[in-house]
């Protein structure tokens, strides 16, 4: 199963400016959203006859109307597998209800369905960037052949309350097949234990504004601040073999009174902006934290999973952590800046990838490359991982994923090594 049909919490964006006592180049404004600098200006039809052709490999700025479906065309060979997102960016004084959202679907040319993915807006009902994906898998009984297909965007939960333009990103990423017949089942043994989070001293490092403009982060403890309607962008380099894990923590408040729903939202999405992850907690102004659940380590086999957040790490490259607090924040506590924490964990030995027949569009996407990535926290590029990597790992064999029974199995030391590049919920 590719990209499963679900509804994912807040989701994804990117965005530039700085905000109010953040530093560094990457951190954005309030409500901001910086789009690619490459992204191309396309319209959006209103049906399939004059969609306008998405090319893999680029990324495009079009529009997204209150009412209605925005239509785009790809060209597929019948080898490669083909990912588009859509990344919805409302205004940031918009009101949206909590079903409210994005929808992405890939239907062939004569209308039959791939596969479809829709994020939301979730409790908070804060409006900022959310992305969804669709995909179509080649050399399967539907969807499978070359020709044309059409990837279709609209509103989920359409409602009376968004009747503007919102504005869109859309992404294309095409994989190429393997040169030889893979894993046809998930894998079956991982650590699915909860993992200690890092406790190394924080590192200053201001989030970037979307995704174009991630700070590369790895493991280790990450600080930064944030403010009420903001939403930051952490790329963390994953590379085959390697098992992530993440939580974002609020600092408390100066002053105020009372409880957000759903503030502090930490989402994680793949290298082809699918959603793997997502968390959501409430707000009284004490210290709070949000954990993602735990995840396997990245395979190509995971693509065989029916849990989202299993076939979603499917690849190695850039996963990027998108962390927004809730408009809703400052009616409480204050306009802020709100202090935040980001603890990454990386465990595992990198391993060989799949035997790709050609190379990927953009290139390198699934590569875990450095990216420049320095400094602190037990951050580890090309060595041996530093404070908070496990080395002797216990691992849970689970019979059927969602089955219930966990046999634990001793393994042996695994040697951390990082390399770098670079969804309700998990």
């Amino acid at each position: 199963m590719l990209l499963p049909t679900l509804v994912a919490p807040p989701g994804v964006a990117r965005a530039a400016g700085s905000a109010p006592g953040a530093s560094g180049p990457g951190a954005g404004s309030v409500g901001s959203f910086a789009f690619a600098e490459d992204a191309r200006t396309v319209p959006a039809a209103t049906g399939t006859a004059d969609a306008v052709p998405l090319e893999t490999g680029r990324t495009y700025r079009s529009t997204l109307p209150p009412g209605g479906e925005a239509y785009y065309r790809l060209a597929l060979d019948a080898a490669s597998n083909a990912y588009v997102s859509a990344t919805a960016v409302p205004d940031p004084g918009a009101e949206v209800s909590a079903v409210e959202g994005v929808k992405v679907s890939v239907q062939d040319a004569e209308g039959r369905l791939c596969t479809s993915d829709t994020a939301t807006f979730g409790a908070a009902r804060s409006p900022h960037p959310i992305a969804a994906a669709g995909a179509r898998e080649a050399g399967g009984t539907r969807c499978g052949g070359a020709g044309t297909y059409y990837v279709v965007v609209e509103r989920a939960g359409r409602s009376d309350s968004a009747p503007v333009d919102w504005a869109l990103e859309l992404v294309a990423v095409q994989e190429p097949a393997l040169t030889r017949a893979g894993a046809t089942r998930t894998p079956r043994v991982w650590d699915s234990a909860t993992p200690a989070p890092p406790a190394d001293e924080p590192v200053r490092r201001a989030g970037g504004a979307g995704f174009a403009s991630a700070t590369t982060v790895g493991q280790g403890v990450w600080s930064d601040d944030i403010a009420p309607g903001q939403t930051l962008f952490y790329e963390v380099p994953v590379d085959w073999g390697r098992q992530l894990s993440a939580t974002a923590e609020l600092g408390a408040a100066a002053s105020g009174a009372g409880y957000a729903v759903g503030a502090l939202d930490v989402s994680l999405y793949n290298p082809v902006r699918g959603l793997v992850a997502h968390k959501g907690v409430g707000y009284d102004g004490t210290q709070r934290a949000a954990a993602l659940a735990p995840l396997p380590p990245a395979d190509h086999a995971n693509r065989h999973s029916f849990t989202s957040r299993v076939s979603a790490m499917r690849f190695a490259g850039s996963y990027c952590l998108v962390v927004h607090l809730s408009a809703d924040v400052a009616e409480e506590f204050g306009d802020g800046p709100f202090g935040l924490t980001l603890r990454v964990g990386l465990r595992g030995t990198a391993q060989e990838g799949p035997a790709y027949a050609g190379r990927p569009v953009p290139d390198g996407v699934f590569e875990a490359r450095d990216g420049g990535l320095a400094g602190g926290g037990g951050a580890v590029v090309g060595g041996v991982g530093g404070a908070g990597d496990d080395g002797a790992m216990t691992a849970v064999a689970v019979a059927g994923i969602g089955g219930g029974s966990a046999i634990l199995v001793g393994l042996g030391v695994w040697t951390v090594v990082a390399r770098r590049r670079a969804g309700p919920a998990g």
